[in-house]
């Protein structure tokens, strides 16, 4: 396999241009589409509270191919909520295959007005950004979409007025700054019966104090922590949840000086007793009596958590020490370029500088980095015992992330699916992160559009991909849930903080008479799946967790196995810390070696009692219920390939892929379970009931390998190597050299 991820190919020639001219008339083509139209009319699917604002006929949607301008005709409308292309292959879709993963709230060519990146006009055959007003209207419209989705719409023979009429209303609804208020969520939350249940499925939402105190009571952290309700109505902070927990010697007057700053909160509780905490910073003094003040007040707040030698605590200061939120910016900027692709031209042209592209973007990297750091607060707190005190400037980002990273790595609880949404709730919802800012849902500052959550996401796929059967959830649960960022009808990611959703939804107002909204959550999976495509959510390889005789442990408290080789000692001989393994073919070294280098040696070393308990974990067996930790060497961190390259025809694999691995792997469950119970029926005497695999992921050789999002798409069928070809390659130590072209046998 070649190129980008194991996927692609590795480069070809440029497509020729079209030399077919059409001496079809404009006014011919619209009166062949208004034939079609009479036949079959495709109607417009609005949600409750949404509004149509503008349309035009007779659009054409190109497909993603080359450069033939072959595509379907429809209606391009723009409303209050989406873009949607109305087209005859949405009839041809609802009558398809069963195979179909559909979200019922965004169709297969609607675009939330949130999830616009950039739009594009072609005038002349020239691509340019669109803003604000316009003299002229251009020919063709390109929108670029954050789940990197890229559609383009031909206007060439649609009506004027309508052109003008559709091309303003989709730049201004996705470019003017908006007032928290004029959000979709609340008209929609107002159309819709506030009096319907929210079903959470289980997912603790941590805004009562029983939620808190069930969590401490899980992570039996009760002894040394206690949840307070100082902040209650939001008395103290608005920063802040209502109900958190703090240290136990904590007098909750100090949690009020500073409204909450330089006050450890709790995050989470160690099977050895030791905790992970967070702070934000206090606010900058100028006076040197306030400093003084600041001062004595942190010496205090330290005494409380550091008091050896039986209680000791580690600070890292992440403000300083760690990423900025600029770098991961200017890293996902670059990334994302790699996959908005316009033609098949453009994907041949970038895929023979694939490597040296994704080098430079450094997000790989940014996630290896995010990982090696939770691997280290890791070994503080499972080998050395020690507390872990993680400060920020306002604790509510690189926090969230290494909080939740740490949890996920640590927690087999939080490898389910109920227990990693309980705990995007308490690390990232309740503790302040900034969604409305950081997905820029506003359009007010494009400065602060980082995505921190989405890197976490990134870093929590990594875990996914390298111990599958740790998660109970699957990468598609994860690329769902990163779609979810920019689908305005869920309260999850479109506040800043609690207060402010609190605030905006009635339930802080002194008004009695008028009834709080009723905002519906994204855990509530059944808004935008029906129960047949929620199953590609739940990963059916999951190991679940041996019952235990409650006999024989009682009185006995869980722990890692991972902590009876504590203190660490070198064992077994650590892993190879280069790119490749010793039984690696000599060729393939000299291919991919020298090119990748610079990428894999970019970050840090672990520090060296990292670096021990790392490779001393690998060393052993997997316990899918402890301990989990990743792998960061070399080609260990891959790319996302299902979130990425789902809407690149020419990156995917007809029949193949992990998609084609897990339906033999079901077919095998399936066969086991059904000569399981015909041995039960045998004995008593029943007719068995006959098991079957998930309908979703049957015939798996006409399903892509980025299912299910991509099933159909044709495989683009270009050369798959470099178009100097082999005569012009030369020996192994020529192939070498060739920075650029070269044979990838993995996934990224």
């Amino acid at each position: 396999m070649l190129g980008k991820g194991g996927v692609g190919g590795g480069g070809g020639t440029k497509a020729p241009k079209p030399s077919f001219v059409s001496y079809v008339r404009p006014e011919e083509i619209h009166t062949n589409e208004k034939e079609v139209a009479e036949k079959e009319e495709v109607t417009l699917h609005l949600l409750p509270g949404e509004q149509l604002l503008c349309e035009a006929s007779t659009v054409l949607k190109y497909v993603q191919e080359d450069s033939c301008q072959r595509g379907v005709y429809g209606r391009l409308v723009c409303t209050d909520f989406k873009i949607a292309f109305l087209g005859d292959e949405d009839s041809a879709l609802d009558n398809g295959s069963e195979t179909q993963f559909k979200n019922k709230i965004v169709g297969v060519n609607d675009v939330p007005l949130h999830c616009v990146d950039q739009i594009y006009g072609v005038f002349d055959e020239k691509k340019k950004p669109l803003f604000g007003q316009m003299k002229k209207y251009p020919e063709k419209l390109v929108i670029h979409c954050k789940d990197l989705r890229v559609l383009h719409f031909c206007l060439r023979y649609t009506k004027e007025e309508e052109v003008k009429r559709i091309v303003c209303g989709i730049v201004h609804h996705t470019q003017t700054r908006l007032l928290l208020k004029r959000l979709f969520l609340f008209s929609y939350a107002a159309a819709v019966d506030s009096t319907a249940t929210d079903p959470r499925n289980h997912t603790v939402m941590f805004d009562t104090l029983k939620d808190w105190c069930w969590e401490l009571d899980r992570t039996k952290g009760g002894v040394k922590y206690k949840t307070v309700s100082v902040n209650e109505d939001y008395k103290v902070c608005d920063r802040l949840p209502a109900y958190f927990v703090v240290p136990t010697p904590l007098p909750e007057e100090d949690v009020q000086r500073f409204q909450g700053r330089g006050i450890p909160i709790w995050c989470w509780s160690c099977h050895n007793g030791s905790a992970l905490l967070k702070m934000s910073a206090l606010p900058k003094e100028q006076d040197d009596g306030a400093l003084q003040v600041q001062k004595s007040f942190l010496d205090g707040i330290y005494k409380t958590i550091h008091r050896p030698p039986y209680e000791t605590v580690k600070t890292e200061d992440l403000s300083s020490s760690f990423l900025s939120l600029q770098e991961i910016q200017s890293a996902y900027c670059k990334f994302k370029q790699l996959f908005l692709i316009d033609n098949s031209t453009e994907f041949w042209d970038t895929d023979i500088k694939w490597f040296s592209l994704l080098e430079s973007s450094s997000w790989l990297d940014i996630i290896r980095r995010c990982l090696k750091k939770a691997i280290e607060i890791v070994e503080c707190l499972e080998a050395q015992n020690m507390n872990v005190l993680l400060l920020e400037e306002t604790a509510s980002d690189l926090c969230c992330l290494l909080s939740s990273l740490v949890q996920v790595m640590m927690d087999p609880h939080c490898r389910t699916r109920t227990g990693f949404q309980s705990l995007i709730q308490k690390e990232w919802i309740m503790g302040g992160h900034s969604f409305l800012d950081r997905c820029n849902h506003l359009r007010q500052n494009d400065k602060e559009e980082v995505p921190v959550f989405l890197l976490f996401l990134d870093c929590v796929w990594q875990l996914v991909h390298q111990h599958p059967p740790a998660f109970e959830f699957t990468e598609t649960y994860l690329t769902v849930l990163s779609d979810s960022l920019y689908i305005p009808i869920f309260s999850t990611f479109f506040f800043n903080s609690p207060h402010q959703k609190d605030t905006n939804t009635g339930r802080k107002s002194q008004d009695t008479q008028s009834k709080p909204l009723t905002l519906p959550t994204v855990w509530d999976w059944s808004v935008q799946f029906e129960p047949k495509a929620q199953t590609l959510l739940r990963n059916p390889l999951y190991v679940e967790k041996p019952k235990v005789d409650k006999s024989q442990r009682k009185g006995s408290r869980f722990k890692h196995q991972r902590q009876l080789s504590l203190p660490l000692t070198q064992s077994k001989s650590s892993p190879k810390k280069g790119f490749f393994r010793e039984e690696t073919d000599h060729l393939i070294k000299n291919l991919l070696g020298k090119r990748i280098s610079k990428l894999i040696n970019s970050s840090d070393e672990l520090q060296d009692n990292s670096r021990e308990f790392y490779d001393n974990w690998h060393s052993k067996p997997t316990d899918y219920h402890g301990l989990l930790l990743p792998h960061i060497e070399g080609p260990e961190i891959k790319v996302w390939a299902q979130r990425y390259l789902r809407w690149i025809p020419e990156a995917q694999i007809l029949g193949g892929g992990r998609v084609a691995t897990m339906s033999k792997l079901l077919e095998m469950m399936e066969e086991v379970q059904s000569l399981q119970e015909k041995i039960e029926a045998r004995h008593h005497r029943q007719e068995a009931v006959h098991a079957q695999a998930p309908c979703l992921l049957r015939n798996s050789a006409r399903l892509s390998s980025l299912f299910p999002f991509a099933m159909f798409q044709r495989h683009s069928a270009k050369p798959v190597l470099p178009t100097s070809g082999w005569k012009a390659l030369g020996g192994e130590d020529d192939l070498a050299k060739r920075e650029d072209e070269f044979v990838d046998l993995g996934d990224v």
